[in-house]
């Protein structure tokens, strides 16, 4: 197979960091080829530098055989090198058929976007994936799931050479995955060149073809994929010996945590909204990981938020420890004690153009003034702790947050959060979009305040996470409790069965 897009001897720099270090990668047309390694490793910067998002500061970049400098985005585009991210980039208040033709909208007489023929064709073209949506329905009405396949027939309807694939199945549902890797291998028949980013190894093994393992910004394996089996891969990202990923597994939570006898910390009763919830009840004892199980839709995320505020609810109520709160507000529940990581860390965690510092500190400033006024020196203290704790990987506290890996930043969101010292913690997908190596460190994480007694409540899509890190798993079925898993039961095949209860929810 032919080369199409190549990296040869690429090294980037950001200020007291050396992101990568004289890289070279090979995209062949007709080829599916996985670029792995932990955050941090360099994953995002060798993407930005072959979108043109940055410029390599040495090193050449050779696009169809010959060498290029793409200044901007748009020159990579136009070259035919389209981008779906992690996170869906694309307007959300704009229509569904706006986002699909922005910048090559259908004209008609005088110039004019055509709107019916753009309606008309967004709509056939989503209907080749499987999404039957309101086209001229603003973007953000979608779930994200739908977003996220909008963004992808929007990046290979543009006559794309290569294809890069950032996380693409994050927010993907079941079906939705094997659409997309439907549209995978029509793409590698017709000669695209494929760069695919995950951490989920089962579906690098299902899809990928070869594979660039990046470790600490160098390439320390390429190689076809089929020759490494998926325990010296991982050895691999991580730097560590076989032996020693056997020994530890791909988690790291315990066996088992030993929760505090007493009464639950926290106590949810009854949280109902129409079509959303119905009756939610359960508790956390200190020193517990309860899990909420259930399919994306079960109304896992929906509890959390309600749980703090975010959500409003026609009736239920939440106690803290033997406290209940008079009104469910996001205030409310950080003054009680509850601290919520939500699941999509760039629309409602991170507030990207701050330092790692501000984002850290940002939650806790009202208990560090004093008469209005925050010491840099109290900040300094908390900062230093957090990120010495948590391991996060920064040129300085003074970076910008968006400038660090998606694990780094869903650490300096944990990180603002336990600052507060809280009572109890919701954890929504703390690992998702993460690799390995950070996902291991935040499961060991979670496992440490655990058995420091905070009450924990796990979210999660990954059942051997879920099965693994959770003492109880309440299942949720249409936004009503069906089943709580305890002790032996804690399985994946009980949890499974559970998961795929089809009676109807209670009224």
């Amino acid at each position: 197979m032919s080369p199409i897009a190549e990296l040869v001897g690429v090294s980037k720099r950001f200020p007291g960091v050396l992101a990568l270090d004289n890289v070279s990668i090979t995209l062949a047309r007709g080829e599916v080829h996985a670029l792995v390694g932990e955050n941090g490793a360099g994953k995002s910067t060798l993407i930005k530098l072959l979108t043109g998002v940055y410029t390599p500061d040495a090193g050449e970049i050779r696009y169809a055989g010959r060498p290029v400098s793409f200044r901007r985005p748009l020159d990579a585009q136009a070259a035919g090198i389209s981008t779906i991210y992690q996170e869906v980039n694309l307007l959300p208040r704009m229509s569904v058929a706006s986002n699909l033709y922005l910048g090559r909208e259908p004209r008609g007489r005088f110039g004019l976007i055509d709107h019916r023929r753009m309606y008309a064709d967004a709509a056939a073209l989503l209907s080749q994936y499987g999404i039957d949506v309101d086209v001229r329905a603003p973007l953000q009405s979608l779930g994200l799931g739908a977003q996220q396949m909008v963004a992808l027939a929007r990046a290979v309807s543009v006559d794309a050479r290569v294809v890069i694939m950032d996380e693409p199945t994050s927010s993907l549902e079941p079906r939705e995955v094997d659409t997309l890797f439907r549209v995978v291998r029509d793409l590698r028949g017709q000669g695209v060149a494929i760069m695919y980013v995950s951490h989920r190894l089962d579906e690098l093994y299902r899809i990928c073809d070869r594979v660039t393992v990046l470790r600490d910004g160098r390439v320390v394996h390429t190689g076809p994929l089929a020759e490494l089996d998926r325990l010296r891969l991982v050895s691999l990202m991580l730097g560590r010996d076989v032996a020693e990923v056997r020994r530890h597994g791909l988690t790291r939570f315990s066996e088992s945590h030993t929760a505090a006898a007493g009464e639950p910390v926290l106590r949810v009763r009854d949280l109902t909204r129409r079509h959303v919830l119905s009756g939610v009840s359960f508790d956390v004892r200190p020193g517990e990981v309860t899990g909420l199980g259930g399919l994306l839709g079960s109304g896992r995320s929906e509890t959390a938020k309600a749980i703090v505020g975010a959500l409003p609810v026609e009736r239920g109520e939440v106690t803290v420890a033997g406290r209940r709160l008079r009104r469910l507000s996001p205030a409310a529940a950080i003054r009680a004690g509850i601290s919520l990581l939500p699941e999509d860390r760039k629309a409602e965690g991170i507030i990207p153009e701050l330092s790692v510092r501000e984002n850290i500190v940002l939650a806790a400033m009202p208990r560090l003034s004093r008469v209005g006024v925050v010491s840099r020196a109290q900040q300094d203290r908390v900062v230093d702790l957090f990120m010495k704790r948590l391991r996060i990987k920064a040129a300085s506290p003074d970076q910008k947050v968006s400038e660090l890996s998606g694990g780094n930043q869903q650490k300096v969101l944990l990180a603002r959060w336990l600052c507060l010292n809280p009572k109890v913690l919701l954890l929504d997908e703390p690992t998702r979009g993460i690799d390995v190596g950070a996902k291991a460190e935040v499961q060991q994480l979670i496992d440490d305040l655990a058995q420091e007694g905070l009450a924990v409540v796990l979210i999660s899509s990954d059942l051997e996470e879920l099965v693994e890190g959770a003492d109880r798993i309440v299942v949720l079925h249409a936004g009503a409790v069906v089943d709580e898993l305890a002790g032996d039961d804690v399985s994946e095949s009980h949890l499974m069965a559970a998961v795929a209860h089809d009676g109807e929810a209670p009224e």
